[in-house]
């Protein structure tokens, strides 16, 4: 528990986890009625919900780097409530700030916020000491330590993962220099594709990381470069220029996200002009009728990561739902990162489609049992693919199909781990005209349960 003379206990944090991103933000009750928010998110739904609760003004709100995986919210905070945003000055944003340099420390009231520069998973990348006077409450690592790992280094070209590779390594020793009992709170976590390793701990301290992290581990920096490095998988297409639209300030949002209704008639003349679809409803109810050409990618908290991957962000969007998805939800979750361009949904969904005479196709969905000697496309990530994956199975990540025309033959059998994946691959090739597919119900292991089998690993 962390408690200082004014009161300060590890009540008055808050994280707040976006499970589809893989991402923590955090409220700090400042104790006065203000509050610090760190890494707030575009989606600022959760952390107003927390802030109301606690009945708190969020007075200050600070990112750790410029982010490559969701729109800052401190932009919005500072618009609706007044907060002062706090960011590195190397990061040369281009919106009113308080801008940190390294040792820098700002008066919250009370506490303390010192700014340690930290580049490697960013060149501008900053660490946030909370401070009572001289005692190290806790650090707001944001992708430098994180929990078991350390943030990639390379979502500033690959010429530059090794350099920031090795800044990250610096950085680290600055940090496992602080006393043990510092708590660490990281915001890349389990889920998030800046390299945080699976796991249940969101949260940890200095001396356990020096105990536990297998990156601290290396002997020396070298060592430390090439474990951080091959340890890099791929990563979303829109991590790519989210970080400049960070820099220059997402556009503030006036009103709640939403989707307008379209009809069929509208949802036509859209597609004929090059909007994309995308339909949204869970993988059987796709399987069993879709309009041609549909992107299948299920309302979940990994939406928005495959949006983002699959799909340009300056192209509109008109989306299907079934009977009581949330669209609301679904418009945030684009928005978050950046998809602000929604056309609208389909009023009425399939039903009405049908109704309307509109043509419709059908993937076949299949148990682990019956996928007898077709070719099997597994479409899992590379890790995933080497620690077990069914004999001969051939593999492509999902997120390198977008323009692969030839990445499986007529009649093959697709295959993730549950089948969300796997559906949002076998529409990308239905719709560059790949035929005969079907998607695994399931995933490896039922493969293997069901064939009594064991799985092949190594890539």
């Amino acid at each position: 528990m962390l408690e200082n003379v004014m009161g300060f206990t590890d009540e008055h944090l808050i994280p707040l986890v976006d499970q589809g991103l893989g991402n923590s933000a955090y409220l700090v009750d400042l104790g006065d009625g203000r509050a610090l928010a760190v890494d707030a998110p575009r989606d600022l739904r959760a952390l107003r919900a927390a802030a109301t609760e606690r009945g708190l003004r969020v007075a200050f709100a600070a990112d750790t780097h410029l982010h490559a995986d969701f729109l800052t919210g401190a932009l919005q905070l500072a618009h609706d409530d007044g907060a002062t945003v706090l960011a590195s000055a190397a990061g040369n944003r281009a919106f009113p700030h308080t801008a940190l340099g390294d040792g820098d420390e700002v008066d919250l009231g009370g506490l303390a916020l010192r700014a340690v520069a930290t580049p490697g998973h960013t060149d501008e990348h900053m660490s946030l000491l909370l401070l009572d006077g001289a005692r190290e409450l806790g650090v707001f690592t944001g992708g430098s330590l994180i929990v078991g790992s350390a943030a990639r280094t390379d979502l500033q070209g690959a010429d530059r993962a090794e350099d920031l590779a090795r800044a990250q390594y610096r950085s680290l020793k600055r940090l496992t220099a602080l006393p043990d009992a510092t708590a660490v709170w990281p915001t890349h976590g389990t889920g998030s594709f800046c390299s945080a390793p699976p796991g249940s701990e969101r949260t940890t301290t200095i001396g356990a990381q020096k105990a536990a992290n297998h990156l601290l581990a290396a002997p020396d920096e070298d060592a430390f470069v090439r474990r951080l490095l091959g340890s890099l998988g791929s990563y979303p297409a829109y991590f790519d220029h989210l970080g400049e639209i960070n820099r220059r300030g997402p556009a503030l949002l006036t009103a709640t996200p939403g989707l307008g209704p379209l009809t069929p008639r509208q949802v036509r003349a859209l597609l004929a002009d090059g909007a994309h679809l995308v339909d949204a409803r869970p993988v059987a109810e796709f399987a069993a009728g879709h309009i041609p050409g549909a992107l299948s990618n299920p309302l979940r908290p990994a939406f928005a990561t495959w949006l983002g991957w699959l799909l340009p962000p300056d192209v509109p969007l008109v989306f299907v739902l079934g009977p009581g998805q949330d669209a609301t939800e679904l418009a945030w979750q684009a928005a978050k990162i950046g998809y602000d361009r929604p056309a609208g949904q389909l009023t009425g969904g399939i039903d009405a489609w049908r109704a309307d005479g509109g043509p419709v196709e059908t993937i076949e969905l299949v148990t682990a049992d019956r996928i007898g000697t077709r070719p099997v496309l597994d479409v899992r990530q590379a890790a995933e693919y080497a620690a077990g994956h069914v004999p001969a199975a051939a593999h492509r990540e999902l997120g390198d199909l977008a323009g692969d025309t030839q990445a499986a033959a007529d009649g093959s059998l697709v295959m993730c781990g549950h089948g969300e994946r796997a559906m949002t691959a076998a529409s990308l090739l239905a719709r560059h005209g790949t035929h005969g597919l079907a998607v695994l119900a399931g995933g490896a292991d039922d493969w293997a349960k069901a064939s009594g089998r064991s799985l092949e690993e190594g890539s």
